[in-house]
């Protein structure tokens, strides 16, 4: 290439040089002066508490207790759960998607019968608190344009979800009595097969009441469920199951408190990415959990057990004995109530010891939960990812372990690069839109019956 050569003496006699250059600096400091400083953390955290304020912020799995929903003792009050009035206005959470679950009975007419009881009583009391107990304070949103309503009204949101179809028994009809008290997504199956589907659970133990999928009334409880326009629920069936409900389903559907199973493959309960892909192409979304086990088992094993060996000892020395989980579950509601007061003195106990040891073992944290956000985005795109915590359920990680935390995760998506836009279709616009979608589709189907 040949090099071009200007001189001083052509520069100073040639107008148009001189007003190349003069062009070429002034262009070099505009850009520079564009160019942004790095934020410090305070600014950070400042940018990110005020959008934090915008948006609306929605979680889509928060399980309830009946017995916080009395007129002595209820969500009004700073109770120990982690998601409560008093939580959610301190960290900023504008809706809570609280559960009715039930757990996995015997398939015959006196444990639906059992379930449908329990089932009821969940609506109920969420009911007693939107209408009863603190109607000025949150509202049942069952629309998009109801919970920006009650949003801009400055109350908290309300909304239903059941986490278990086993409460329908064999009675189609009751799909509709669901979406007419407040439903508005349902998982056909939670930890055991059921009457409507395999779960996931079975998936490693070779049990398949359907071959791993959904049974002939499954699938009918997927057309009724299009019909009214409820949400179908991902996280608990099993793999062929939510195969099939994406293939039967003219809505977009959900997985509302799943994670990525490629970053922790360890758990039935996170998806992989095959089924990632075909949740985009139906057009649904994934809302991310802060589980701790479905995020990073490793870690959290690793901090269980230094927190386990100082319970342990403390448990000892009080003279009581801690369960499995899963067989806490299983108690009767009384007994379980006994036993959750108890293992609280426990923990309480505990506490200090337990703050040490996490220093060598560290727990799962807002960070490793954006880690699953990061690629969820990347692997689906932004607009089919959301947010959830599975409070009150087993969920909860250090940063974001109950509602008054619930900024820390806007501020580490801030951290992270995520627009304000951004950042509320993943607290809140990516799922509303999806139950836009399937209203939609369910007045089209009425409509043309």
């Amino acid at each position: 290439m040949k090099k071009i050569t200007i001189t001083t003496q052509a520069f100073k006699s040639n107008p148009f040089l001189k007003l190349v250059f003069l062009c070429i600096i002034l262009f070099s400091v505009s850009c520079k002066d564009k160019v942004e400083k790095p934020m410090t953390e305070a600014q950070l955290i400042e940018k990110a508490l005020a959008i934090h304020e915008r948006v609306i912020t929605l979680d889509t799995h928060n399980d309830i207790n009946v017995s916080n929903f009395t007129d002595s003792i209820n969500y009004s009050q700073e109770l120990d759960n982690q998601v409560n009035l008093p939580k959610m206005k301190k960290g900023g959470l504008d809706v809570s998607w609280f559960i009715v679950f039930t757990g996995q009975g015997d398939l015959d007419e006196e444990g639906y019968s059992k379930a449908y009881d329990n089932a009821i009583s969940k609506f109920n009391a969420i009911h007693k608190l939107t209408e009863e107990i603190a109607p000025n304070d949150i509202e049942l949103a069952t629309t998009s344009a109801d919970v920006r309503r009650i949003n801009a009204a400055g109350k908290k949101v309300a909304m239903i979800g059941v986490e278990n179809g086993y409460p329908l028994g064999m009675d189609i009809k009751r799909v509709k009595e669901f979406y007419d008290l407040g439903a508005r997504y349902m998982s056909l199956s939670h930890t055991g097969n059921n009457q409507l589907s395999d779960a996931h659970n079975e998936e490693d133990k070779g049990e398949r009441a359907y071959n791993a999928g959904l049974s002939d009334f499954g699938k009918e409880v997927i057309v009724e469920m299009n019909k009214w326009g409820i949400m179908i629920d991902l996280s608990h069936p099993s793999i062929k199951a939510n195969v099939q409900m994406m293939q039967l389903s003219k809505a977009p559907v959900i997985a509302s408190h799943s994670s990525a199973r490629a970053l922790n493959p360890t758990t039935t309960r996170n998806l992989y990415d095959e089924q990632l892909m075909m949740l985009k192409e139906n057009g649904g979304v994934v809302q991310t959990v802060a589980f701790k086990a479905y995020l990073n088992t490793e870690k959290n094993d690793a901090n269980n057990k230094a927190r386990q060996d100082v319970l342990n000892k403390i448990a000892e020395e009080q003279d009581f004995k801690i369960i499995p989980r899963r067989e806490v579950w299983g108690m009767e509601e009384e007994a379980r109530k006994t036993y959750n007061t108890s293992f609280k003195t426990i923990r309480d106990l505990a506490k200090t010891k337990i703050e040490e040891v996490s220093k060598t073992a560290p727990p799962v944290n807002v960070s490793d939960f954006v880690d699953h956000i990061d690629y969820l985005v990347n692997k689906m795109g932004l607009k089919h990812v959301g947010i959830s915590s599975d409070f009150d359920g087993g969920g909860g990680i250090e940063g974001w372990n109950d509602a008054s935390e619930t900024m820390n995760v806007t501020i580490e998506l801030v951290r992270r690069g995520y627009t304000e836009e951004e950042i509320g279709k993943l607290w809140s616009g990516n799922l509303l839109r999806v139950l836009d979608e399937v209203a939609k589709v369910a007045e089209e189907i009425q409509a043309g019956e």
